[in-house]
């Protein structure tokens, strides 16, 4: 023999205890639930236009991703630039003054060497404001010659910016330009 609960005796029990010992139960009940949906409908929208204003502001993070990370378009060297005749020029001028016995030829063949770095990067496709940006944005699997190029980068910024305070001997000049030439023919560029 199964015996059952009565449920509705128990709630109706339950209720009608309430309201006899607390007669503003009920009012006090369906005051607090009104004010409860109030307050969720509100709630509800400010988190409806929370969300709305994080997907736009992911939106925005996205594009810069894309921007920094994908910077890198298809590869623009071959063949066919080692034979570039405005490009064999630059070349020969950097390797003139890399043999004059004079200093500030020396520091005129590796600012001009890194020039033609900035060219061969603009041509592979990485963006940016400075040969810095576009070395920030080599894959070291892309660029196995990456860390001579940067150090070849410091090295001529280091030269543009101390200008004559900072001694600069022929045998570093010639190493600089060694670690240009490195790069270069890396990518057949000279």
């Amino acid at each position: 023999m199964a015996s059952t609960i009565d449920i509705n005796y128990y709630l109706t029990y339950t209720l009608t205890f309430f309201t006899s010992h607390f007669p503003d139960f009920i009012m006090f009940t369906k005051t607090a639930i009104g004010y409860i949906v109030g307050l969720s409908i509100v709630v509800s929208i400010m988190l409806i236009i929370g969300i709305v204003y994080a997907v736009e502001k992911l939106k925005q993070i996205r594009t810069r991703e894309a921007e920094t990370y994908d910077a890198k378009v298809d590869m623009g060297y071959g063949e066919i630039e080692k034979s570039h005749p405005e490009l064999a020029n630059k070349w020969e001028k950097v390797k003139t003054h890399i043999e004059s016995e004079n200093e500030n030829d020396w520091r005129q063949a590796i600012i001009e060497a890194d020039i033609i770095l900035g060219d061969l990067l603009t041509k592979m496709g990485y963006r940016g404001e400075g040969i810095g940006e576009q070395l920030k944005r080599i894959e070291k699997a892309d660029f196995e010659s990456i860390d001579q190029a940067w150090e070849a980068h410091k090295a001529r910024n280091m030269i543009a910016h101390e200008g004559l305070s900072s001694p600069l001997t022929k045998s570093e000049a010639k190493k600089i330009i060694d670690l240009y030439r490195k790069v270069f023919e890396e990518f057949f560029y000279i």
